[in-house]
């Protein structure tokens, strides 16, 4: 399995960490080598939240993502700051309901995924972040689908077990998604 450098960006409040959270525990369940660092401003819901995953078959050396394969953005702020860092030959996954502008890097594989406008026509107004989720989990092969389930129980606080069945479909309608483009 190929190592997965990750950055989840974009505004407070918006599921980023928790997201991270989830793939880093997946990766736990299937003895990856890995790495969870999360970052956000002092305002927290509203400010800027980003977090660094990575997911490796070899000891991680440190937590912090310089060149990500694999970007998650929910702003346009995150697009502009990371999409330069982003490895060549990488993936950048945009919720295009939020973030309208293009990725300008042709180096790159670009996924434009309506995640929070899909999240609202379902009812899950705040699970934009585990639709994108399925998205990347789809393309990207970074944890195996059968361990998803486990690592939501894990990660999903005993006082929210209820969405549970919301965050998995959430993820699935991000797996299901096809870009009409």
């Amino acid at each position: 399995m190929a190592d997965h450098e990750i950055v989840i960006a974009g505004f407070g409040g918006q599921g980023l960490l928790f997201a991270g959270k989830v793939l880093a525990y997946a990766g736990l369940l299937e003895g990856r080598e890995l790495s969870w660092l999360p970052s956000y401003g002092p305002e927290m819901r509203g400010g800027t939240a980003n977090c660094n995953v990575i997911l490796s078959d070899t000891p991680v050396g440190s937590p912090i993502v310089q060149h990500p394969n694999v970007l998650v953005v929910m702003n346009a702020p995150s697009l502009d700051k990371y999409e330069p860092l982003v490895a060549p030959g990488g993936k950048i996954f945009v919720d295009s309901t939020l973030v309208t502008r293009k990725v300008e890097r042709t180096d790159v594989d670009v996924f434009y995924v309506p995640a929070t406008q899909m999240a609202a026509d379902r009812g899950m107004h705040d699970l934009a972040n585990m639709v994108l989720l399925g998205t990347v989990l789809r393309e990207t092969g970074c944890v195996g689908e059968e361990t998803i389930d486990e690592a939501l129980r894990h990660v999903i606080p005993a006082r929210k077990a209820h969405l549970f069945d919301a965050n998995k479909a959430a993820i699935e309608a991000g797996k299901g998604y096809v870009s009409a483009a």
